[in-house]
């Protein structure tokens, strides 16, 4: 442990990198001269509307739909243009965010349709969903779809379907073999078993690790990896901010064993 308080000089955030140059974890490289760099452990594929006929899922049939991800907002409107289905005004549209309510604009008339979104999962969505309790949902998700929004669907009775419309697939890390950095910032169990495999035989050492989400805290457990930067958490709500904050703690215990051990035997008696 006294080695995982070493100062942090790098960060690999295992998403894509970010399109507009834009990030908080780039500010946060800023201002600790940190090399930060993105690369994406996974990535997806979309299910080809010949095989989503053979699931016998009617898109007509559904009144309402329920989005966790762009990923998802993405696919339903491909899998829609492929399936040559039309969608109606009338469709209702929920959101676990506001982020992915407002990606809706670029498949729809935001302001003319009916949108719902919560703050991060769909429990936050329960008060505004009671409301519409009759409705029909589609729920388009991954081969890998979240068991919370399916068994919170579930226990409260919705009449929903969900629909794999995407597969997540395995990143090829090869050029990674030989790089190393002091924190690898995990957000999902599947880019945990994508490193493992692509690098089988991988050894913790000194990394430090940082995983958002309970799933993916478990992923780590599993491969008896050390969690040393939680999220979400009470006061810490974000990833960044539980980074921060480590980063903090650990860079400054670092330059205090570093200015001990710097010092001449007898300086400090």
């Amino acid at each position: 442990m006294k080695e995982s308080k070493r100062k942090v000089k790098s960060i690999l955030v295992t998403l894509p990198k970010p399109e507009n140059g834009k990030s908080p974890y780039y500010d946060l490289a800023k201002k600790y001269a940190l090399k930060v760099d993105f690369r994406s452990f996974i990535h997806v594929e979309g299910v080809q509307a010949k095989e989503f006929r053979k699931e016998k899922t009617h898109l007509a049939d559904f009144t309402a739909v329920i989005f966790t991800s762009k990923n998802a907002v993405d696919h339903f409107f491909r899998i829609c243009e492929e399936m040559r289905h039309e969608i109606t005004p009338e469709m209702k549209y929920f959101c676990i965010s506001e982020t992915i309510a407002l990606y809706l604009q670029k498949y729809i008339q935001y302001r003319k349709r009916k949108i719902f979104f919560g703050k991060q999962t769909a429990t936050d969505l329960a008060d505004v969903l009671k409301k519409h309790h009759t409705e029909k949902f589609l729920y388009p998700c991954s081969d890998v779809a979240a068991e919370e929004t399916q068994k919170f669907l579930q226990d409260n009775g919705y009449n929903f379907k969900s629909a794999v419309l995407f597969r997540t697939v395995f990143s090829d890390l090869s050029d990674l073999s030989d790089v190393f950095y002091d924190i690898i910032v995990f957000f999902s169990p599947s880019s945990i078993h994508s490193m493992y495999n692509n690098f089988p035989d991988f050894q913790q050492n000194t990394t430090r690790i940082a995983a958002f989400g309970t799933s993916t805290h478990k992923a780590l457990a599993e491969h008896d990896l050390i969690l040393n930067i939680a999220a979400p958490q009470k006061d810490i709500p974000s990833m960044i901010m539980a980074i921060e904050q480590y980063i903090k703690e650990a860079n400054k215990q670092a330059s205090l064993i570093n200015s001990k051990e710097s010092q001449p035997k007898g300086a400090s008696e």
